[in-house]
């Protein structure tokens, strides 16, 4: 009887397609999915370790399946945590019976191991959505003040683009969503140049219906990009700003401030006016002041985005933030991030309403569940629509409600392609 598996994933996106490409070797091996940790011969859990809070959760999860695991079955942590920490994380967790960060070999069974898994080219099953993630690269380059993800994942290395494409093709799905940690400079380390990603895009666009770019440097955002995805049937620009106070961003070792960002946003609406925008903010960085504070607030108001993001500043050994001077204390960070996030949150649900009455084409990803452009899968609010409509296709739909970020419609009599290109 072949042995089974169970992988459980936490973090974001890219830590999911490493999942698909580490369940993709598991099943090649003549493994089969478990229907749940449980039942499992085999479980992996796949780590994140981009803040503390993920830290914190990713430990409390192995806990939590180390007490539903049968007694013989085999417990793996790898991922970003045991990239990462190793030695330190086997020691604390001696309920797990290996930590195996991708860079090393995984042991999958008694006479199975894996070497040193290249996780960017190894296979992956056929997506079981319209939908899936595929990483074009691993690690980055930029060093960040508050980012400690080159020191365990390395610097840039991009994939070809035949191997994206095969990979592409291979999944058959309607959406592909393009990630890495710095998605807009994919190809540099390759010789391939600055554009390398605007022939990618537009190759993938070709292939599937829609495509999708998400975690965009704004010094990446190139005049021949923009104009790239503003024209695919996907104008979504997924902008890592992280601050806007001039100030601020220059300790934070990051390009920009808040009028730079306003010029290149109102520039794109002016190309595409239904182009949507999704932006993370780090609040409480070493040095941060009321001023700081404050001019977020205004550009927050000022840019209207579609999806805004706040996450508390985490101190990560290793980083230049980590030895810097001006700690903001949580209570006001809190204050802070309560005021920045009211403030947001009205804005999207505005945003939302304003669509009441509109036609939307969008994609089915599950009985009821649809998303037009405007929505990354997972991240963003979703469309509700019957549960009558065609899972994997698009549906041209109006928009009848809104809820808080999410919004409500019904199918109307038109044909439906992969989008509007405009």
């Amino acid at each position: 009887m072949p042995r089974s598996f169970w992988v459980e994933t936490l973090g974001c996106p890219k830590n999911q397609v490493d999942s698909d490409k580490l369940t993709g070797t598991m099943l090649a091996d003549g493994m089969v999915p478990a229907d749940g940790p449980g039942s499992a011969d085999l479980v992996v859990v796949n780590t994140c370790a981009f803040v503390e809070d993920a830290r914190e959760e990713s430990v409390a999860t192995v806990l939590a399946i180390d007490d539903l695991r049968r007694d013989d079955a085999r417990l793996v942590v790898t991922g970003c945590m045991a990239e990462r920490y190793g030695d330190e994380l086997a020691a604390a967790l001696p309920e797990v019976d290996e930590v195996a960060g991708f860079g090393v070999p995984v042991s999958l069974g008694p006479t199975r191991t894996v070497p040193s898994l290249d996780l960017l080219n190894l296979p992956r099953p056929r997506a079981a959505r319209p939908w899936a993630y595929v990483k074009v690269a691993e690690g980055c380059d930029k060093r960040c003040g508050f980012c400690a993800i080159p020191s365990f994942r390395g610097p840039q290395v991009s994939r070809t683009v035949d191997s994206v494409l095969a990979e592409v093709e291979q999944l058959q799905v309607r959406e592909v969503v393009l990630v890495a940690q710095d998605l807009a400079a994919y190809g540099r380390d390759g010789g391939e140049g600055e554009r390398a990603i605007v022939p990618l895009v537009r190759a993938v666009d070709d292939l599937v219906d829609r495509v999708r770019l998400l975690y965009l440097y704004p010094s990446e955002l190139t005049d021949e990009l923009i104009e790239t995805m503003c024209g695919t049937t996907v104008p979504y620009f997924d902008l890592s700003l992280q601050h806007v106070s001039a100030p601020l961003v220059r300790r934070m070792r990051r390009w920009g401030n808040g009028e730079r960002y306003l010029e290149r946003i109102e520039a794109i609406r002016a190309h595409r006016p239904d182009a949507a925008f999704r932006s993370n903010f780090i609040v409480g960085y070493p040095g941060e002041t009321e001023e700081d504070h404050d001019a977020l607030l205004e550009f927050v108001e000022a840019a209207r985005l579609d999806w805004c993001g706040f996450f508390a500043y985490s101190p990560e050994e290793g980083t230049h933030a980590a030895a810097l001077d001006g700690e903001v204390p949580a209570p006001l960070v809190e204050e802070r991030l309560g005021e920045l996030r009211a403030t947001a949150d009205a804005i999207s649900a505005a945003v939302r309403d304003e669509l009441i009455g509109t036609r939307q084409t969008v994609l089915v990803d599950e009985p009821g569940v649809a998303r037009s452009h405007r929505e990354a899968p997972e991240i963003d609010g979703i469309v509700q629509v019957p549960e009558h409509l065609a899972v994997g296709e698009f549906h041209v739909v109006e928009v009848t409600d809104a809820f808080g970020p999410d919004l409500l419609a019904t199918p109307v009599d038109a044909p439906a392609a992969g989008g509007d290109r405009r």
